[in-house]
C-alpha cells in the first residue's frame, strides 16, 4: 500500500524505488500484516512505506541496503545488530513504537497460512543458514555501577516499577513498587526479611527505614554487594541490614518474610525446585513470601535471540504454571498473583530517557556500538511491556497452606 510521505521526501511507486528482493518482500509483509502502525524506509531521496494508514508512524533512514536481508534472515537479532552497526537510524517516531506494532501484529504466525509467503521466507532463511550465523561482536559485560546509574533512579532499582499514573517519574515508580511489595507481605516492625537477589539493596533499605524490618540480602555479584553495603551504611541502617555474597542455596536460619525480585528469570530451570525449596525451609510457620519475575504468558516460551546473545545469556521467562507447580511441590500456598507487565513499559521509558541524558558520559568508556546495543535493548523492553505475550508476575505465597490473604487486595 503506497501512502504519502513527508513533504521533504518524494514517494515513488514501489517498483521505481531500488529495493533489493529482501526489501520488496519485507515491505510486502508489512503491508499485509502490520497493524497499529506503519513504517517508512528512506533510501537516499526516496521513501517507501509498509503498513496501513492509522496508528503510529516510524521512519527509518536506511544506510546499508543489506538491512532488509538481515532482518528477514535473523528477525529481531538482525534488526538489533543492524541498529548497533548503524545500518539504519530512526528519523521520525520511536523505534519501540515500530517494535510494538510488530509484536501486536504476530506477523510470523499469520503469514504461515500463505504457502507462497512461507516459501519466500524459507528462501531468505535458507540463505542465512548457508552464510552461517554471524559471530557476536561483543561478549557479555560485567557492568560497573556507572552503567547501572545511567538509566536508574536514586534507589538503584533495576526491576519493573509500578505506575499509578503514566506521568510517574522513575523514583515514584520504584517507591510505588516497594510500598506495594511490603504491603502485600504485611511487613511488620522487626520482621526478619530475606531478599534473595538483593541487587543494590534498595528494597531492604526501604523496608527497614519505612517498616522497621531487619533485613538480609543475598547476591552473587561482588560489585553489587559492595555497593549495597555502602548504601546501607550511608542510610544509617548497618545495624538492621546485612548483605551476603552467596548463592541462594546457602541460606541459613529462618525468616518471617522472604522476597525475591528479578531473580527467578536468571535461575536455570533445573534449579527451580531448589530455589522454592530454599524459601519453604527458610520461612517461619506463619511466614509469607513474594516472587517478582519476568515471565511468559503463553504456552510456549520463545527466547528472544537478541537479548539472549547480548544482554542476558541463559535467562528464562518462567510460565505461571511453572511457578505454581514449584510452589505446590514445595508445600507453599499461593495467596495472590498479579501480572504488572504494562508497568514495565513505563519503567523502561524512564530508563531510556535517563540513558539518553547520560549517554555522553558513557562514551568515554564504551564505543558507539555497545551503547546502541543497550539502547536497542531498552526499546525491546518498552515494546514487550506494551504489546508482547511477556508478563511480570508478582506471586504471593504462605508457609501455612490454610492461610488467607486480606479481604481487600493490595
Amino acid at each position: 500500500m503506497l501512502t504519502a510521505g513527508a513533504p521533504s521526501q518524494k514517494v515513488f511507486p514501489r517498483e521505481s524505488v531500488t529495493l533489493p528482493a529482501a526489501g520488496r518482500f519485507l515491505v510486502d509483509l508489512l503491508d499485509r500484516f502490520l497493524v497499529g502502525g506503519r513504517v517508512g524506509f528512506r533510501i537516499r531521496h526516496a521513501e517507501v512505506w509498509g503498513g496501513p494508514r492509522g496508528g503510529t508512524d516510524t521512519v527509518l533512514r536506511i544506510h546499508n541496503p543489506g538491512f532488509f536481508a538481515r532482518v528477514l534472515r535473523y528477525g529481531n537479532l538482525g534488526l538489533g545488530e543492524a541498529f548497533m552497526e548503524g545500518d539504519f537510524t530512526v528519523e521520525e517516531g520511536e523505534l519501540h513504537q515500530f517494535l510494538a506494532a510488530c509484536l501486536r501484529s504476530r506477523i510470523e504466525e499469520r503469514f504461515r497460512h500463505d504457502a507462497r509467503l512461507v516459501m519466500r521466507a524459507l528462501y531468505h532463511r535458507a540463505r542465512a543458514a548457508l552464510e552461517g550465523t554471524k559471530k557476536s561482536v561483543r561478549s557479555p559485560y560485567d557492568l560497573g555501577d556507572d552503567d547501572f546509574e545511567a538509566p536508574l533512579d536514586g534507589s538503584m532499582t533495576y526491576s519493573c516499577g509500578y505506575a499509578r499514573s503514566p506521568a510517574d517519574d522513575l523514583a515514584t515508580l520504584q517507591l510505588n513498587k516497594m510500598e506495594r511489595i511490603c504491603r502485600k507481605l504485611s511487613l511488620r516492625a522487626d520482621d526478619r526479611l530475606l531478599d534473595i537477589g538483593c541487587g543494590f539493596g534498595g528494597l531492604l533499605i526501604f523496608a527497614a527505614s519505612e517498616y522497621g524490618a531487619r533485613g538480609t540480602g543475598m547476591t552473587l555479584s561482588p560489585s553489587h554487594a559492595e555497593s549495597a553495603r555502602r548504601r546501607v551504611a550511608e542510610a544509617g541502617l548497618a545495624d538492621r541490614i546485612q548483605i551476603e555474597l552467596a548463592d541462594f542455596r546457602a541460606v541459613t536460619g529462618t525468616y518471617d518474610r522472604i522476597v525475591s525480585v528479578g531473580m527467578l528469570e536468571h535461575v536455570p530451570r533445573r534449579r527451580y525446585g531448589a530455589y522454592f525449596d530454599t524459601m519453604a525451609r527458610s520461612l517461619t510457620p506463619d511466614g509469607l513470601g513474594l516472587v517478582h519475575t519476568i515471565g511468559c504468558n503463553a504456552a510456549r516460551n520463545r527466547h528472544d535471540p537478541f537479548i539472549q546473545k547480548y544482554v542476558f545469556p541463559g535467562s528464562n521467562q518462567p510460565r505461571l504454571s511453572e511457578i505454581a507447580s514449584c510452589l505446590e511441590r514445595a508445600g507453599l500456598a499461593i495467596l495472590d498473583v498479579e501480572n504488572i507487565a504494562q508497568h514495565y513499559a513505563y519503567t523502561i521509558l524512564g530508563w531510556l530517557e535517563r540513558f539518553r541524558a547520560n549517554r555522553p558520559k558513557l562514551l568515554d568508556r564504551y564505543d558507539e556500538s555497545f551503547l546502541r546495543m543497550w539502547e536497542y535493548y531498552l526499546h525491546c523492553g518498552i515494546a514487550a511491556g506494551f504489546a508482547s505475550d511477556g508478563a511480570v508476575y508478582q506471586t504471593l505465597f504462605a508457609a501455612e497452606r490454610s492461610a488467607r490473604p486480606p479481604l481487600a487486595r493490595v
